[in-house]
């Protein structure tokens, strides 16, 4: 890839995927204009009742290179926030922010790391899954993994109290969504006027009470007819014995 081609085609992407992004409640772009597609502002919202930051709105931002996406952004939120992953700056440690390929000193596999394969969105949804499921193991915070880890009470207190003070950062003309589910569709009313249109009339499910029976009448009919004829002709053969008989007898005398 060339020098040349490359912000034309880090913009172009990037474009696109704002304009996908903008469709999904969990996010709200600040800036209206696209003036510049490289930097991003936005609100990230943590609905999830099981969440420590459940309701919370947390501003941050995302910064690109004409080298998206074959190396990866730099996310930053912009409100300090108490978890074992997040830096006193706002950065994260996060895996999926690395440079692409394997790590041989973190022991990060590359599957793990950044790739072209990812994209925005898989960065900010695995954000939305880092705040809720800690990585302790390694933190970028030691007293918030200390904290989460021994004394869990206290760490969910200071969440909310960073929740609190994130719904300070909520526009004025936005309202937080209460859930990311999309509302079920509206029920029908009057689900029988198909069947009440059609009550009136007659189906025939492959019966008739007509011509089929006409005809299956008119096979019984030829049926007895051949019975009949059947016995009156095996009657006249006896009749013919009974004579034969008769006139030996009489030619005896």
């Amino acid at each position: 890839m060339s020098h040349a081609t490359a912000p034309t085609g880090a913009r172009t992407r990037l474009m696109s995927e704002m304009k996908a992004l903008r469709k999904e409640k969990w996010i709200h772009f600040e800036d209206d204009d696209a003036g510049n597609i490289l930097k991003w502002h936005f609100g990230l919202m943590v609905i999830n009742s099981e969440s420590a930051f459940n309701g919370g709105y947390f501003r941050a931002e995302m910064v690109f290179t004409d080298e998206y996406p074959y190396q990866p952004p730099r996310f930053r939120f912009l409100i300090p926030i108490t978890h074992p992953n997040i830096y006193p700056d706002g950065q994260l440690c996060i895996s999926i922010l690395h440079k692409p390929g394997e790590d041989l000193m973190s022991g990060e596999e590359a599957s793990e790391r950044w790739s072209p394969l990812q994209g925005a969105e898989s960065v900010l949804r695995s954000v939305l899954l880092l705040l809720d499921d800690p990585e302790i193991n390694s933190p970028a915070n030691v007293d918030a993994g200390v904290l989460y880890r021994d004394r869990r009470s206290d760490y969910l207190q200071k969440a909310r109290e960073t929740v609190e003070k994130s719904k300070k950062d909520v526009p004025a003309d936005f309202e937080m969504p209460t859930t990311f589910e999309a509302a079920p569709p509206p029920k029908q009313e009057n689900d029988n006027d198909f069947w009440a249109d059609e009550s009136d009339e007659e189906y025939d499910f492959g019966g008739s009470d007509t011509g089929d029976d006409e005809e299956m009448g008119d096979f019984e009919d030829e049926d007895e007819g051949e019975e009949e004829g059947e016995e009156q002709d095996g009657s006249e053969e006896e009749d013919d014995d009974d004579a034969v008989i008769y006139r030996g007898a009489i030619a005896g005398r």
